[in-house]
């Protein structure tokens, strides 16, 4: 790990804005992509399991993303996947380090999101700020209690992606470090 904070990265929610309305979003293109954890809840031969699921990137996070002053990684089901089927298509690196999850994820008793308890244990004390659509009030008040090291939760709406606001309160928190 470097000495910069960890900028946890969803992909669902926050670069793949899933839920958006409109059917062409500015700035964004469309892909047919099949990811693993998509592909197993698909009935093979179906046509949807054919054509892949429909991922709206936009090609400038990538750069944005880079000129952050974090370390990125990847916090998303995608796992491993992120790196092939979604790093080339918003030019980021192709060898981001991965958050491992439990296979399968399990849920919470505590009715935080599946992915807090993990996530925290893999950050290991280190700050970070992470970035998903899941995150609630909760997780919040979990991780301010569980994480003694400076962490951000920023909760993008899957309707918008990230958006101008997000990319400058990112990089106005880490600075404060």
């Amino acid at each position: 790990m470097t000495d910069r904070p960890l900028l946890l990265l969803d992909v669902d929610g926050p670069l793949n804005p899933f839920a958006a309305r409109l059917p062409r979003l500015r700035g964004y293109t469309s892909h047919r992509l099949r990811p693993a954890v998509w592909l197993e809840r698909q009935t093979p031969g179906s046509r949807r399991h054919r054509r892949g699921l429909r991922v709206r990137l936009n090609p400038s996070h990538g750069a944005r993303l880079t000129g952050l002053p974090y370390e990125t990684v990847w916090a998303s089901a995608w796992a491993h996947e992120a790196n092939s089927l979604i790093s080339p298509r918003i030019g980021l690196p192709e060898d981001l380090r991965v958050v491992e999850w439990p296979v399968p994820p399990a849920a919470d008793p505590g009715g935080l999101c599946w992915k807090t308890r993990p996530l925290l244990e893999w950050a290991a004390g280190h700050p970070f700020a992470w970035v998903d659509d899941m995150l609630t009030e909760r997780d919040a008040a979990h991780i301010a209690e569980h994480h003694d090291a400076p962490a951000l939760l920023l909760r993008i709406p899957p309707q918008w992606g990230l958006r101008n606001a997000d990319f400058a309160r990112l990089r106005s928190w880490a600075e404060t470090l």
